[in-house]
């Protein structure tokens, strides 16, 4: 998608954070129009606030991305207002952290419904009219460095960022053929409010074994990531790699010695059962694995 200028981007948890940097780099650098999804009224507020001073193509829609119903109207809406949808960004996400052990069902729940199936219903709603519509397109989906580094106190939400990335890597290969590109991003510090993710937090998960609106554990959290990217900085980023369809957006060097030991460890791991018989077996029925070259 290297021409954007007039084109229909969707972004969820538009109103705020990294996918507000990202409406704001479509619809004000790249000349699209926008629409922004969000579960909190006050951030699509505060974020038309600045949209309309900017004069540009924005439309807002107050939406739970758990709600599949919900997410097939907004559609709807977004065409009729701007046309069919050609960039889906399933940017929205959430996140709690504290030990595994302490976690209670609701806890699970309400990350895996927001940050994994929240995006499976983005990709849902908006897969089969991209085919449709037989020109194209691309989606987007955040994951996060998380997707590659566990980290203690971060089990669930780890859980879902791996996740995204095997769903971002299975649709880059199985979308190529309608002309549908794919990226992930993978994010580490951003300079956002994703700190307060429970302050977004339904009621019908409200059983939980962390913290709540909490000011202290709030300010904890905002010191490790207030260092990091800007969201329209790191929003241009995002920009450039659609264009160039790159499927990978890791603008992160510093995590490169991590992901070197990780990765050496895995291959070890393969080496490791080399002299096992039945690899050997394997060897001589000329077997190979899907993606074995």
């Amino acid at each position: 998608m290297q021409d954007l200028e007039g084109k229909v981007a969707f972004v969820t948890g538009g109103g705020s954070g990294v996918a507000l940097g990202q409406a704001k780099v479509f619809a004000e650098e790249a000349g699209m129009k926008v629409v922004v999804a969000d579960i909190r009224q006050d951030h699509l507020d505060e974020a038309m606030a600045h949209f309309h001073k900017k004069n540009v193509p924005v439309h807002p829609i107050h939406l739970d991305i758990t709600d599949r119903d919900a997410f097939a109207r907004a559609a709807d809406e977004a065409e009729r207002v701007f046309g069919p949808v050609q960039l889906l960004c399933n940017t929205a996400g959430v996140s709690q952290f504290g030990p595994v052990e302490n976690a209670t069902y609701d806890d699970w729940d309400w990350q895996i419904d927001v940050n994994l199936k929240g995006m499976i219903n983005g990709v849902q709603t908006f897969m089969p009219r991209m085919i449709a519509n037989k020109k194209g397109g691309h989606i987007l989906n955040t994951a996060s460095m998380s997707s590659f580094v566990a980290l203690p106190g971060s089990a669930i939400y780890c859980t879902t960022k791996y996740a995204v990335r095997g769903l971002s890597e299975s649709l880059k290969i199985e979308l190529a053929k309608y002309d549908i590109g794919v990226s992930i991003l993978c994010p580490g510090g951003v300079n956002t409010n994703i700190h307060e993710s429970v302050l977004s937090r339904p009621s019908r998960y409200a059983s939980t074994g962390y913290y709540g609106a909490d000011p202290e554990r709030f300010r904890q959290l905002k010191a490790v990531i207030e260092t990091g990217f800007d969201p329209v900085d790191l929003a241009r980023i995002v920009l450039g790699a659609i264009k160039r369809n790159d499927f990978w957006i890791l603008p992160y060097p510093e995590f490169v010695p991590t992901v070197e030991e990780y990765n050496e460890q895995v291959i070890a791991a393969l080496h490791q059962y080399e002299d096992d018989p039945d690899y050997a077996r394997r060897k001589r029925l000329g077997r190979k694995m899907p993606g074995q070259k």
